[in-house]
C-alpha cells in the first residue's frame, strides 16, 4: 500500500494536497518560524543582556558559546524520533522550546538565561530536523523539495519578523528597561500556546506507522547502529561532510557583516541597519523558491545553482565597496547562507531509510556537521585578529570555498535523488 501523499514520480499531474498535507504544511512552518525567530531574537538582545546581567564582552561571548553548544546537544534528541516516533518527538519539542522560553524571560541570573538558552536550543533544533521528517515522509515525492524549501524559508521569515518586532518591544513604556528584554520572550509564549495545542490533530507519519508495523522500529535503539552497516555508515560519512563544508561556508555569512561594513567600510549603523533590512526582505523571494528550484532542476543541478550564488554573495559581500553595492550582493550572501540547507535537508532525507532517517539527522547534522558550524566562527575571529590578517573582511570572504567543495562532492558522491520515492534501495548502493 502506498504511503499518504507519497507517488510514483512518473506520474506526470502532480496530486493536489490534502486537507491534511495543507494543515500539516502549515503547522510545519509556524514551528519552524520561532526557530528563526530565537536565533535572532539572542543576536538582538545581545548588548541588553549583557546590560541587565552586568556582563563583560568576553563574559557575553562565553554566554553564546554555551548557548549555541545546544545545537550539538539536540543530537541525543533528535535520534528519538527513530524509537518513540515522529509525532511523540514533535510534542516534546514543541512544548519543552515552549516552557524553555518562558523560563528565559524570567531568569535571574547569566547562569539561568544560558541554561534555559541552552535547552531551549535543543528542542529548536529537534523542532526543525523533525519537521524536515515529517516534510519528506508525507509529502509527494515530485513537490518534496518545494516543502522542504518553504519550511526551511519560514526559519529566515522569522528571524526577518523578529528583527522588526525587538525594537518596538525594546520601547515598550510598560516596563523599565532592565526588564525589557524579557518582554521579547514572554510575549512569544501566546503564539507557543497556540501551536502546543494545534499539534493536537498532527498524525504520525504513514512511513513510520508502516516500519513499525513490519517490526523494524521496535529494534533495540542502539546509538551506533547506523555505523554498523557498511553502507549506511559510508552514506552518513559522506553527508556528514557535506553539512560540515556547507556549515564552514555559510555560518559566518551575516554573523561578521556588521562588524565589516562599519569598521572596514565606513557606513554608519544606520546605513547597515538599512542594507541588512533591504537585503533581508528581497532575498525572502528566492528562499521561498529554492525548494522549487530543485525540484524542477534537480538536487545537484538546482544545488549548484544555490550553492554557487550563495558562495559567490557573500566573497562578494565581504569585498565590494559602496553602500548600494553591498546591499545588492548581500540579497545573494543571505539567500545562500539560507537556501543551501534546503539542498541538504533534502539530500539528508532522501538518502537514509525511515527507521534510520532521524538518526542520520542526529549524526550528520547536529553531532558531525555542526563541528563546521561551533568552529567557523572562532577560526574567523582567530584569523581576523591583530597578529594574523587584522581584518574580518579577507577572511569570511575565503569561507564560502566550503560551499565550492560542497558542491563538487554533491556532484561526485551523490546520486540524483530528484522525484525518487523514499526507501528507493538504488540511492543507497
Amino acid at each position: 500500500m502506498t504511503p499518504t501523499g507519497v507517488r510514483s514520480a512518473a506520474m506526470a499531474t502532480p496530486v493536489p494536497f490534502t486537507s491534511y498535507q495543507k494543515k500539516l504544511f502549515l503547522f510545519l512552518g509556524v514551528a519552524c518560524f520561532f526557530e528563526g525567530y530565537d536565533f535572532f531574537a539572542l543576536s538582538q538582545l545581545l548588548p541588553n543582556i549583557r546590560k541587565s546581567f552586568n556582563l563583560s564582552h568576553f563574559e557575553g561571548g562565553a554566554m553564546l558559546t554555551v548557548v549555541n553548544f545546544g545545537t550539538m546537544l539536540a543530537y541525543l534528541l533528535v535520534r528519538k524520533g527513530d524509537r518513540w516516533g515522529r509525532k511523540p518527538l514533535m510534542t516534546v519539542t514543541i512544548i519543552g522550546y515552549s516552557l524553555c522560553t518562558f523560563a528565559t524571560g524570567l531568569a535571574p541570573n547569566a547562569v539561568l538565561f544560558a541554561i534555559a538558552q541552552l535547552a531551549a536550543r535543543v528542542f529548536l533544533i529537534g523542532e526543525w530536523a523533525i519537521s524536515m521528517v515529517y516534510a519528506a515522509e508525507e509529502f509527494p515525492a515530485e513537490r518534496r523539495g518545494m516543502v522542504i524549501g518553504v519550511i526551511q524559508a519560514t526559519t529566515s521569515l522569522g528571524g526577518i519578523v523578529c528583527a522588526g518586532i525587538v525594537p518596538l518591544l525594546l520601547k515598550n513604556p510598560f516596563f523599565p528597561d532592565p526588564f525589557k528584554w524579557r518582554f521579547v520572550y514572554l510575549s512569544a509564549i501566546v503564539p507557543l500556546a497556540l501551536i502546543a495545542y494545534l499539534r493536537r490533530d498532527l498524525r504520525e507519519t504513514t512511513r513510520f506507522e508502516a516500519r513499525k508495523a513490519e517490526g523494524v522500529i521496535d529494534q533495540p535503539a542502539d546509538m551506533f547502529r547506523i555505523w554498523k552497516n557498511a553502507s549506511t555508515r559510508s552514506w552518513m560519512l559522506k553527508v556528514s561532510l557535506l553539512w560540515f563544508l556547507t556549515y564552514v561556508g555559510s555560518s559566518t555569512a551575516v554573523t561578521y557583516w556588521k562588524e565589516f561594513a562599519m569598521g572596514e567600510r565606513g557606513l554608519t549603523e544606520a546605513q547597515v541597519g538599512q542594507a541588512i533590512t533591504i537585503a533581508a526582505l528581497a532575498s525572502m523571494p528566492l528562499v521561498f523558491v529554492a525548494g522549487k528550484i530543485i525540484d524542477v532542476l534537480g538536487r545537484r543541478i538546482g544545488g549548484a545553482v544555490i550553492y554557487i550564488a550563495g558562495a559567490g554573495g557573500i566573497a562578494a559581500a565581504y569585498s565590494l565597496h559602496g553602500q548600494g553595492s553591498l546591499t545588492f550582493v548581500l540579497v545573494f550572501a543571505i539567500f545562500g547562507a539560507t537556501a543551501v540547507l534546503s539542498v541538504m535537508n533534502a539530500i539528508t532525507a532522501e538518502l537514509f531509510p525511515t527507521e534510520l532517517r532521524a538518526d542520520a539527522y542526529a549524526w550528520c547534522n547536529n553531532l558531525i556537521g555542526r563541528i563546521g558550524y561551533v568552529i567557523a566562527p572562532l577560526v574567523v575571529g582567530w584569523l581576523a585578529g591583530p597578529t594574523h590578517v587584522g581584518k574580518v573582511g579577507p577572511v569570511v570572504a575565503v569561507t564560502p570555498i566550503g560551499l565550492v567543495l560542497a558542491i563538487i562532492l554533491i556532484f561526485a558522491l551523490v546520486p540524483e535523488t530528484k522525484g525518487k520515492e523514499l526507501d528507493d534501495k538504488t540511492l543507497m548502493h
